[in-house]
C-alpha cells in the first residue's frame, strides 16, 4: 500500500512538473504596448506594437494561447515589429511557447517572406526575411495560409503603427 501511494505521488509530481514546463516562467507585459488595427486577407487584426529594441527582443516570448485568442468580435491578435529602416533580418522562437506565423514586409507593406515557426526553437537565423524588410508581423500559426496570404501580397500598415506617431 505504501509503495502504491509513493507511485501515485511521484506520478502527480511528474504531471505537475510537465505542466509547469509548458507555462510561462515570467509574464509578458503586453498591456503596456501600443496597439494598431489592420486587415490581413480581409480578416481584422489587433496587433501589439514592438517598436524599440527592448520590445522587439521580448516580442511574444512567454505569451500564451489564451492571450493570442481572438477578441470577442472575432478580431485576431498578433504583434507587429516596426524598424526604422529596411534590412535583412531573422527571428527565432526563444522562450516562445506557442507556434506562430511570421510575415516580413518591406517599407511598402509587400510581404517578402512568410514562415511558420516552431515553439521554443532558439536557433539563431532560423527564420530569415531573405530580402530587406521593415516590418515583421507575428500571428498564430497557419493563420496566414488559412487566409490565403503569401509572398507578394500587400498589407496596408496604418500610420499609427509607425514610430513616433500617436
Amino acid at each position: 500500500m505504501m509503495l502504491r501511494i509513493m507511485v501515485v505521488a511521484a506520478l502527480g509530481l511528474a504531471a505537475a512538473l510537465q505542466l509547469a514546463s509548458c507555462t510561462p516562467s515570467e509574464p509578458n507585459e503586453l498591456d503596456k504596448l501600443g496597439t494598431v488595427r489592420l486587415t490581413i486577407g480581409e480578416q481584422p487584426f489587433a496587433l501589439w506594437i514592438a517598436d524599440d529594441d527592448r520590445e522587439r527582443t521580448r516580442g511574444l516570448m512567454f505569451v500564451t494561447a489564451e492571450q493570442m485568442a481572438p477578441l470577442q468580435d472575432g478580431t485576431r491578435r498578433g504583434m507587429i515589429f516596426v524598424f526604422d529602416h529596411e534590412h535583412r533580418m531573422s527571428f527565432y522562437m526563444k522562450n516562445t511557447i506557442i507556434p506562430l506565423d511570421i510575415a516580413y514586409l518591406d517599407s511598402d507593406g509587400i510581404i517578402v517572406a512568410i514562415h511558420t515557426m516552431v515553439p521554443l526553437d532558439d536557433r539563431s537565423n532560423q527564420y530569415p526575411s531573405g530580402s530587406p524588410a521593415r516590418y515583421a508581423i507575428e500571428v498564430n500559426a497557419n493563420v496566414l495560409a488559412d487566409l490565403g496570404v503569401g509572398a507578394g501580397d500587400n498589407i496596408e500598415i496604418p500610420v499609427s503603427a509607425l514610430k513616433g506617431t500617436p
